[in-house]
């Protein structure tokens, strides 16, 4: 699980390495306003040495101080890039980059610490909290992130034909149902919110939950794949499916394994039961 998430960290540094040093396109897209590519590559060592060797290593042994390194060697970057936008007005992809890098060791790092049961399961105030995580999720994922990726590599969005417009609003509005149906039934049955750190005191299986074991996650994909289709921006699939990947063999078995440890066999038959994306429709949960 966790091993998992380094190994697949490593390899996406060196992926992105890869793309810089072959790509003059991909190149611009990261750097600061009036920066020379010559400073930008002075970060190849640390990358290839505190990120991606630590990374390897701890993808195959488990040694807590390289967690705490790792994190550590993110945290002094998102800070760097993060005075370079400040002074530069522009950057912003790399900072964002840096932030989400923070962000997701962050969470390999303290993970066990991060999953806790909701401190109340007053219907009013899980239903504020769910909203205001809701919000802040959908403007950060679906427009602040591809709006700075269409900005950085200058792509020039497809003009919208009312069969795309058409089918990509109907299905963003769909996975968006989805989604909100998914958080008012962990709301409302399972008296808790969506978040890590605010978790439901019951397991919740009607609903959405009742075809996939992840409805919350395949209306996330979705809804993005959706605004791919309606402004026509290739970049944005990779982007869609990126967060895929990243969720699949990162958190959901760190999240499964958390739910199988408050909840028991009723977890685990749940999960022989339903799949973890595709949905079943014709199954019964026992």
């Amino acid at each position: 699980m966790i091993e998992t998430g380094y190994l697949f960290q490593a390899a996406l540094v060196l992926s992105w390495w890869l793309g810089l040093v072959s790509s003059e396109r991909f190149l611009h897209a990261f750097l600061f306003p009036n920066s020379n590519p010559t400073m930008f590559y002075a970060f190849f060592l640390p990358d290839l040495v505190v990120v991606a060797g630590l990374s390897l290593i701890r993808a195959y042994k488990t040694i807590r101080p390289l967690e705490l390194i790792i994190f550590g060697g993110f945290a002094y970057a998102t800070l760097y890039c993060l005075n370079a936008s400040f002074l530069t007005s522009g950057g912003y992809l790399s900072t964002l980059l840096m932030l989400l890098g923070t962000l997701f060791n962050g969470f390999l790092c303290f993970h066990q610490q991060l999953f806790k049961i909701s401190s109340t399961s007053n219907i009013y105030i899980n239903a504020l909290k769910t909203l205001i995580q809701i919000t802040c999720c959908w403007i950060i994922a679906f427009a602040m992130i591809p709006y700075l990726i269409l900005v950085a590599f200058g792509v020039r969005i497809s003009p919208m034909n009312e069969t795309s417009l058409f089918v990509g609003l109907s299905l963003f509005l769909f996975f968006a149902f989805i989604g909100l149906w998914s958080a008012f039934l962990f709301v409302t049955q399972g008296q808790g919110t969506p978040l890590p750190m605010d978790q439901t005191r019951q397991l919740v299986t009607s609903g959405p939950y009742r075809y996939v074991r992840n409805p919350m996650a395949v209306a996330g994909i979705g809804q993005m794949l959706s605004i791919s289709l309606i402004l026509g921006a290739v970049p944005l699939v990779a982007y869609s499916l990126l967060g895929a990947v990243v969720w699949h063999v990162v958190v959901r078995p760190i999240e499964e394994k958390d739910l199988l440890e408050r909840f028991g066999q009723p977890y685990a038959n749940y999960r022989e039961q339903v799949r973890c994306w595709i949905p079943f429709f014709s199954r019964n949960i026992k």
